[in-house]
């Protein structure tokens, strides 16, 4: 764990047992809503290719899951450690634009 806690940045087993919670929690939701969103759009295994189900909920758990990766931990008071890495999460799906400062 100790080692985990160096590369992180993490001070304190209680800030690691906060993250771990966020993870858990960030995890569930974000596929959870995705399921609810697709059930939404009448999207289902009953209707739709198992190839296409699968390809839709994973670009409907892509951009979701870092924006509640950083709601989550900014209500768990992790923010300094969720918000660089979510950014980072977004950069690499190719939805960095949203951090981009705009030029005067």
């Amino acid at each position: 764990m100790d080692k985990l806690k160096r590369r992180w940045g993490i001070a304190t087993n209680y800030d690691l047992v906060i993250i771990f919670i966020v993870f858990a929690i960030n995890g569930s939701l974000s596929a959870k809503i995705s399921s609810y969103l697709m059930n939404l759009l009448d999207i289902n295994r009953e209707n739709t290719h198992w190839s296409l189900y699968y390809f839709i909920l994973i670009v409907l758990v892509l951009p979701l899951y870092p924006f509640l990766l950083m709601f989550f931990g900014y209500l768990f008071g992790q923010s300094k450690f969720f918000f660089p890495f979510s950014k980072k999460m977004l950069q690499r799906i190719g939805l960095g634009f949203i951090f981009k400062k705009q030029k005067d």
